[in-house]
Order: structure tokens, then sequence, then C-alpha cells
């Protein structure tokens, strides 16, 4: 979505889909390491090229766990990035929200044909679709017309913002609220449109249909079941739990601003002091990403979550078909399902996964469509079009190389 990096939209958030599928997708992005000859450390090393403050991967495949790093854990220091990692999984949560959706709706306590307006009366009102004509099904497609509302959130808009409201606490009511504030943005309905709105309403309705929020049902539904120790929902909390490297947001990417105008020279502190180009951001109060891009979690975690998706121990099959039936996703060059993108592979075919990004973290996960191999990569920072281009190319050739012998390793 950014040509040039100069000219880069504000919001370089949550959005992780819409911001990195539009990379190209043929083509290593950098020239790797030489010295290198395992495929997965070269593809690691393309992407540290791009600029990036560090990368870590992890490969799996049956009988075959392959993992590869590049760069420091925090910029300033020669900390390796840590082995398990965790970071901030951004719009990749999506994927867990619409399981739980879905779960759900197989227990038959909700469906996909029920409006917003059945579980969320006057959440949503307005000009253009509304609570009435929007479905939970159009709000997992991203095909509700409901417009977004991150422009509305000042700590992922400004490097001044992010100082001064990093730790603010939102509401998912208040972040409805402030989305239905944007009505000039409302698309035609069944247009597809990717909205982060979409997953907060589909957060609040999980917390209708149970009565339980949308963190306690992730965690005791998913987290827990599959054993994902590195994983967890923060709430309020601004902290990262466990090891983890940290996160930086470049001044002129997530903040809007053009590429030589940052030249602060403040420590990375967590605190958001400037660094020349970017600032650490690794303290975060995720609220606003409730349903839509809070999840914490590591390649490892992720990994196993896609396997079990794909593998059928989530989901009865009826509602992993509705999952994995999509809609075309106009100048994506991808298909999107219910939290789930169909994203073409160069080898030929198709795999399944979710890119996603919450200011600093950036992460892609794929999985082969039999659920038999997974690639998942996070980078700490970004250095524009090229890492965008290099993380898709690591998932693609990872994925593609699953029935090649000879790029495979074992152990």
């Amino acid at each position: 979505m950014q040509v040039l990096r100069t000219r880069r939209r504000r919001l370089f958030v949550l959005t992780g889909l819409a911001a990195l599928l539009l990379a190209p997708s043929g083509g290593t992005a950098a020239v790797a390491d030489p010295q290198h000859t395992d495929p997965l450390q070269r593809r690691v090393d393309a992407i540290h090229d791009t600029g990036v403050v560090g990368v870590s991967a992890e490969v799996t495949s049956p009988g075959t766990r392959d993992v590869a790093r590049a760069g420091v854990a925090e910029r300033g220091t020669r900390r390796p990035m840590p082995p398990g990692g965790r970071f901030r999984i951004g719009s990749a949560t999506k994927t867990f929200t619409a399981t739980v959706v879905l779960q759900l709706v197989g227990e038959g306590r909700l469906s996909l044909e029920d409006t917003v307006e059945r579980w969320l009366p006057g959440v949503v009102r307005g000009g253009g679709p509304d609570g009435g004509s929007a479905t939970v099904r159009q709000l997992l497609q991203h095909t509700s017309g409901i417009p977004e509302v991150l422009p509305e959130i000042a700590a992922l808009n400004s490097a001044d913002g992010y100082r001064a409201e990093r730790f603010r606490t939102y509401t998912p009511e208040e972040l409805a609220g402030l989305a239905m504030r944007r009505r000039e943005d409302v698309l035609t309905e069944a247009a597809w449109s990717y909205s982060n709105t979409n997953y907060i309403l589909a957060a609040m309705i999980i917390r209708e249909v149970t009565g339980r929020s949308w963190d306690r049902e992730v965690e005791d539904r998913i987290i827990r079941p599959l054993g994902l120790s590195g994983t967890s929902t923060p709430g309020t909390s601004p902290i990262v739990p466990g090891p983890h490297a940290h996160a930086y947001a470049y001044a002129y990417a997530a903040f809007g601003r053009s590429a030589d105008t940052g030249t602060g020279t403040g420590a990375d502190t967590g605190t958001g002091a400037d660094t020349g180009t970017g600032i650490d951001v690794t303290l975060l109060n995720a609220s606003m990403a409730v349903g839509s891009g809070a999840v914490i979690s590591t390649t490892h975690d992720l990994s196993r979550f896609y396997a079990a998706l794909l593998g059928g121990r989530l989901l009865e099959p009826a509602e992993l078909a509705e999952m994995t039936t999509t809609v075309s996703a106009p100048g994506m060059g991808v298909s999107y399902g219910l939290g789930l993108g169909e994203i073409p592979l160069t080898c030929g075919g198709t795999y399944y996964g979710h890119p996603g990004e919450l200011l600093g973290y950036r992460t892609w996960a794929g999985i082969t469509r039999d659920g038999s191999t997974t690639a998942v990569v996070y980078a700490t920072s970004d250095g524009g079009p090229d890492t965008q281009q290099a993380m898709r190319t690591l998932v693609d050739r990872e994925l593609c190389g699953a029935a090649a012998p000879g790029e495979r390793r074992t152990g």
C-alpha cells in the first residue's frame, strides 16, 4: 500500500493484510549473506538487510522444526533475538477471534446471518450500512462497510500521540462510538474493505453471547486447550510478558513523517524516546485492539495454532469450511475468508494465513492448505516495502519448499 517512504499513510498498524499483501510477491527483496547455506537463514538475513532491528522465523512440518534469527533484541546492544521471544501479533489476532465466533456458531449459540443489531442494539447506527443490515459474517469477512476506527487512536498516529496516550485504556463501546463518527468513510454494503472495527464488534458480540470477555473466551477455547504457553491476551497491561525483543516504529513509517525529518537522539528505553528515524514503542496498552490485534504470542505458538486450526482440532468441518470460503479482496491479489486470508503461492496453488502489525511488531503467518507445514516470521521494526516483500517471500518460498525435498531441512 505504501509505494514511496516519504508519502506513507499515517496508519501503518493493525492493518496487516492491507499493508502487507500489496507488496510484490515475487523475488527476494534483499541480497542475503552468501556465507549462510541454510535457506531459512538466508531469507531471515534478507529481511534484516532491509533495515529492521531484529527478525525471527520458524518453519514446521512433520518431523521438522527449523528456526532462524538475525539482528538484535534491543538497538544499541549486542543482545541477540531471544529464542521463543514474545511479540504482539497484530492482525493475526483476527484468526483467533473468528475461531471463537465460529465455535459459538457450531454450538448453535449464534448464526453468521445474525445482524449486529441483534446482539449489539443501537451500537452501529447512522448513514450507510448499520447494525440492522450488517451481519456477523460480514464483520468477519470485512464486507460490512463499517468504517475504520484507527484514525481516531492518537497513540497510533503520531510520536506525540504515542507518548501521551500509550497507557490509555479504551473500552470496546468507546471504540465503536469513535468509528461511528467516521460516517464519511462508510462503503457500499458488501464491498470488501479491511476495517479493524469489524473485529472490535465481533469481540463485543462474543461477550454478549457468552457473558464473558473476549480475553477469557480466547484463553479458555484456544490458548489453554492447545497449551500455548507463550500466548496471552494482555488486557490493559502495556507490557510484553516474558522474553521479548523491543519494538521500534520509524517516524516516517508509523507516524506519517518524512524519512528525513526524524533527528532525535534519545535512548531506546521503551518510553517513546527518539532514535534518529524512530522510537521505541514496546510499551503499549493495546485495549484499542481488542478482538482485532491485541494477542501476544511466539512463532512456535502461532505455528501450533494454525496447524491445529487447519487440522480440524478447533472447528468442526462445517465451520472450518465457512472460514476458508473466501471472497475477492480487490486490489490485494488475495481472497479473504472469515479471519483468514487465502494467498497465492508463486509455485502454484495457495496457502492460508494472516499478516499483522501493531506499532513496531510485524508478523506474517502462513500454512499450507492441508495444515502440514507452517511458516511464521516477525520483525521488530519496519524497513518499508522491501521488508514487506521479504517477509512475504520467506513464507512463500518456505511453503513452496515443503514440496521440494532438496530445500527442506531435517532435525
